[in-house]
């Protein structure tokens, strides 16, 4: 038996809504949502990974993919042991990993993926907008500052767009995620309903 999880990527650029259409999805029976955002989050300081954890993020550094990896897996596997994450039956929807080639690669004994939904944006300027909002209505002023977000796309190219190349053409399903989040998720249901999971 594959003890790898069936999973489901939801995949794009910052303020494409991968966060909140895997919460929608998560919501659905059958479905589990987990954001790499929530991994680092439950973290407990006081741990072995959260001490390594705190002695990169406290200096500003970037978690190396292996620690990454292994955060997110101790992470699921906590969820299946405390009985919240049943992979049997439900399907894994991930957002936020893997964030580059190197991850992927990493995550591949860990997860089975089924499909890959792109939210693909054309409009930078709209989703930049889009993510002012947001982190003013989540009182998150530390991401409105543009430069910071317009980083964030730099590195979403440079790092994790080439992402789309690893996985098969055939597993990726692309999105419009300019359209309203009822629209987007509208097209993300009819296309996960088709896949054999």
């Amino acid at each position: 038996m594959d003890t790898r999880f069936r999973t489901i990527l939801l995949f794009g650029a910052p303020g494409s809504g991968k966060g909140t259409q895997g919460k929608i999805l998560g919501q659905v029976p059958g479905f589990f949502h987990l954001s790499c955002g929530d991994v680092f989050r439950a973290l407990r300081p006081e741990s072995e990974l959260g001490r390594t954890f705190l002695q990169y993020s406290s200096h500003g550094k970037l978690v190396p993919d292996d620690l990454t990896v292994r955060l997110w897996q101790a992470h699921a596997r906590r969820l299946v042991d405390a009985g919240e994450f049943s992979p049997e039956h439900e399907v894994l929807v991930l957002d936020g990993i893997p964030r580059n080639v190197s991850q992927a690669e990493l995550m591949r004994e860990h997860i089975d993926v089924k499909q890959l939904i792109h939210l693909e944006t054309h409009d930078q300027e709209t989703m930049i907008a889009r993510l002012n909002r947001r982190a003013l209505h989540e009182n998150r002023l530390d991401v409105t500052n543009e430069a910071v977000i317009r980083r964030r796309f730099d590195e979403y190219e440079r790092e994790t767009a080439p992402v789309l190349r690893y996985y098969s053409r055939d597993l990726i399903f692309t999105v419009d995620a300019g359209q309203g989040p009822m629209d987007v998720l509208k097209h993300i249901v009819a296309q996960v309903a088709t896949t054999a999971i």
